[in-house]
């Protein structure tokens, strides 16, 4: 992996710039209405289970965008709130995201606020959605009916050079950085990244904006006689295990469905392809 070009013109050594949301001010004095209206949302939470965990942070800002470019028209709306949650705050969460027991004392989201940016808005973009919207989905409704997107999963980033999709990595190889796991410097700083500078012609915002119109597909590897080898080839090749459906899984594109059930068929089952397809709708993309 190496840097931006635009940073490599130095000898050995890369400048970085700390970014703190500049440029991305609330404009209070109108709604402008052009442009794909996006939230992007960050939430920090006490632990990885959306049942037995909670939020105690979220951290969303309405964007209007051009669908053509991926450039920022203008800053619709924004929100961001800590939240008390019924458990103490560990220390390796706090460590985590920075959010101690003292500062969630008496502080609470106003869900009324957050349905409102959800409502208005035409999708909802996170950096690993499948995360943030598990836990959203469960305490908003209008989540449950939205187009979510995911910039882990709907960029190419290795296409564009990039090894690894970890937000604080891609900053930095993109010459920022920023006070990171605070949920409204995420937000900030991942709307930075996909609307970058350094993409003259067309940001990677608009290879989210195209995931956004597409279903997916959902692979289920079924009726096929389980054993150790054909079990690490299958991990090997990126599918997943259900342990409730106990059964192995894998999401392509539709341009990748077809070569995906062939691979199945041949290295798999051996003659005919046993497996099932399920359809997943834009609107139910990264559930979970």
């Amino acid at each position: 992996m190496t840097f931006i070009n635009s940073l490599l013109n130095n000898g050995d050594s890369i400048n970085l710039y700390k970014y703190d949301g500049e440029g991305l001010i609330l404009n209070n004095s109108l709604f402008n209405e052009n442009g794909l209206k996006i939230c992007f949302i960050d939430l920090e939470t006490t632990g990885l289970d959306k049942f037995s965990n909670e939020i105690i942070e979220v951290a969303m800002k309405l964007v209007s965008v051009d669908e053509n470019t991926g450039n920022i028209i203008d800053v619709i709306d924004e929100y961001d709130s800590l939240q008390e949650p019924n458990s103490k705050i560990t220390k390796i969460i706090t460590e985590i995201t920075g959010i101690t027991n003292e500062m969630v004392e008496g502080k609470s989201i106003d869900w009324n606020i957050v349905n409102n940016i959800v409502n208005n808005s035409d999708m909802m973009v996170a950096h690993n959605a499948s995360f943030d919207r598990g836990f959203f989905d469960l305490v908003s409704d209008l989540s449950k009916e939205k187009i979510w997107c995911c910039s882990v999963n709907d960029i190419n980033w290795s296409d564009l050079g990039f090894s690894n999709k970890k937000q604080e990595l891609l900053c930095i190889w993109h010459g920022f950085y920023y006070s990171s796991h605070r949920a409204m410097n995420d937000v900030n700083a991942l709307i930075h990244l996909v609307t970058h500078k350094s993409y003259k012609n067309e940001k990677p915002l608009r290879q989210i904006i195209n995931a956004s119109k597409n279903s997916t597909y959902r692979i289920y590897a079924e009726n096929f006689k389980y054993n150790e080898e054909k079990k690490n080839i299958i991990k090997n090749n990126k599918y997943k295990w259900d342990p409730v459906r106990k059964v192995w899984w894998k999401e392509v594109k539709l341009d990748d469905l077809e070569v995906e059930k062939i691979w199945l068929t041949e290295i798999i089952y051996n003659d005919t392809f046993l497996g099932r397809v399920l359809e997943i709708t834009n609107t139910n993309k990264y559930k979970s």
